[in-house]
């Protein structure tokens, strides 16, 4: 058995708007499964398929109110593209955002509601990912990041050192999930988490049971009675299975 990365959840006080600036950033389409759901993958896209990790942005009053944990860095081909393309995102209602980076090739900027991004230079290893280069996810151990989610999903792990660990889909599709060694504690549920989802025919309550013995722990966010399991990874980051699909 084994799991796969679909989608990333973000929660936004307006999901419409936020919605309507990623499909605009990433030249996706627009949909929505219900009230206060803006759901968004690439046009003639048939999900799920490890070519594009899609974004659900759901409807939550609660303000952001700490630096996300999970985040995307998008793609450029040249520096020309990554000029223009920070600039149309500004243009969209994207903001310059301090993390404290310092001096660095890449640019950081936040959406309408404050989630941070990155927009990187070109880089050779992201010229096939499509728009979202990487989710990246910060964490206080990536050799331990990597163990769980190594095994968690059947992707494959393409680096791990005391301060990054770099997976991809086994098909070499779509961006990486990266984790990245920060000294920040995590103190609040993050607004922004991963969704799983179990391959066809799989077992949902095995698959969460298997979960369970990588190391996850169950998680009560307040989802009430609903048709998936909320777990956190051993650094207590929330995340989603999803029923099989």
């Amino acid at each position: 058995m084994a799991t796969r990365l679909v989608q990333i959840h973000m929660k936004a006080g307006d999901d419409a708007a936020v919605g309507r600036f990623w499909a605009q950033a990433l030249g996706w389409g627009v949909s929505s499964e219900g009230p206060g759901v803006t759901n968004l993958e690439p046009e003639g896209f048939v999900y799920p398929d490890p070519a594009a990790v899609c974004i659900d942005v759901v409807r939550d009053p609660k303000p952001k109110t700490v630096k996300n944990r999970v985040h995307v860095d998008l793609a450029t081909t040249s520096t020309a593209h990554q000029a223009d393309l920070v600039a149309r995102l500004q243009g969209l209602g994207a903001t310059p955002a301090d993390l404290g980076q310092g001096d660095v090739p890449w640019t950081v900027l936040a959406d309408p509601e404050g989630n941070e991004f990155c927009v990187l230079e070109p880089r050779e290893i992201y010229r096939d990912t499509g728009p979202i280069a990487a989710v990246v996810v910060d964490c206080a151990d990536p050799r331990a990041m990597a163990r769980f989610w190594g095994e968690a999903m059947d992707w494959t792990l393409h680096k791990v050192t005391d301060d990054q660990a770099v997976l991809r889909s086994a098909k070499g599709v779509g961006p990486y999930l990266e984790f990245f060694r920060t000294p920040d504690v995590k103190t609040v549920w993050n607004r922004v988490h991963l969704d799983l989802r179990p391959y066809p025919g799989d077992d949902q309550p095995a698959e969460v049971a298997r979960l369970r013995a990588l190391g996850a722990t169950d998680i009560d966010i307040g989802q009430g009675d609903v048709p998936w399991t909320v777990l956190a990874d051993p650094e207590g980051n929330e995340f989603c299975v999803l029923t099989p699909l």
